[in-house]
């Protein structure tokens, strides 16, 4: 088996590709880039991904960027590991792009604006910006919500690397005062994802360059914002 190396850092998106690989069961490498340190744009790392963001992920002799392309690639080069489900047309497979798309393009950018919303228009706008995040949430946590109803998982009864992200999504707002309890289906489902193996070795990699990064003084905190004005 190539040396699988998967840049990353804790608390961000890296969680989501973490998470697929342990599913698959692979054997890899995790790197922490130390955001206090500017290493995501330092040269070395930006040989290995121009845009300066985790997670990437070297396998084969490439170098993956973006989560959808790490999913996307992993499950086309380890079909037996079922990471998403089985498609026999054109459309299918798409819908399941789609779908990958709506976590990484949709709630993503939704995400940061309510977990980081002082990045956007400083500290003294912060609180409007988290709560236009919140509100903008609110109809996809929804959508989320509906689709979970009578199923366990995003596609049925089968787990796939689109819950990993839905998880990601789900953690990252419910630390950031997003009201999560009022999507039952939805706190469920995380409830089942921190049941999973993968997921607790996950957190466990992650827990890992926490320990690291806090030894060094290189620990990110963002600010909270208050859910009050």
């Amino acid at each position: 088996m190539t040396d699988i190396i998967l840049y990353s850092a804790p608390g961000t998106c890296g969680r989501v590709s973490t998470i697929v690989l342990e599913e698959a069961g692979l054997a890899f490498e995790t790197r922490v880039i130390r955001f206090l340190k500017g290493e995501h744009k330092s040269p070395a790392f930006k040989e290995k991904n121009p845009k300066g963001k985790v997670p990437a992920l070297e396998i084969d002799g490439a170098v993956l960027t973006e989560n959808v392309a790490i999913i996307r690639y992993l499950a086309a080069r380890f079909p037996e590991k079922t990471l998403l489900p089985k498609t026999s047309t054109l459309a299918e497979d798409a819908e399941i792009t789609a779908d990958l798309c709506f976590c990484s393009a949709t709630l993503h950018p939704l995400v940061t604006r309510i977990r980081m919303p002082q990045f956007f228009a400083g500290p003294e706008n912060a609180q409007a910006v988290w709560k236009a995040g919140c509100d903008a949430m609110r109809e996809y946590f929804q959508l989320v919500e509906q689709r979970l109803a009578n199923r366990p998982w995003w596609y049925g009864e089968t787990w796939s690397a689109m819950d990993a992200y839905l998880y990601w999504v789900f953690w990252r707002v419910e630390g950031a005062e997003f009201p999560v309890k009022e999507y039952p289906c939805f706190c469920d489902h995380a409830g089942r994802m921190e049941e999973r193996p993968s997921v607790l070795r996950a957190v466990a990699r992650e827990d890992e360059m926490t320990a690291q990064l806090e030894a060094e003084g290189l620990v990110f905190t963002p600010p909270g914002v208050s859910a009050k004005p």
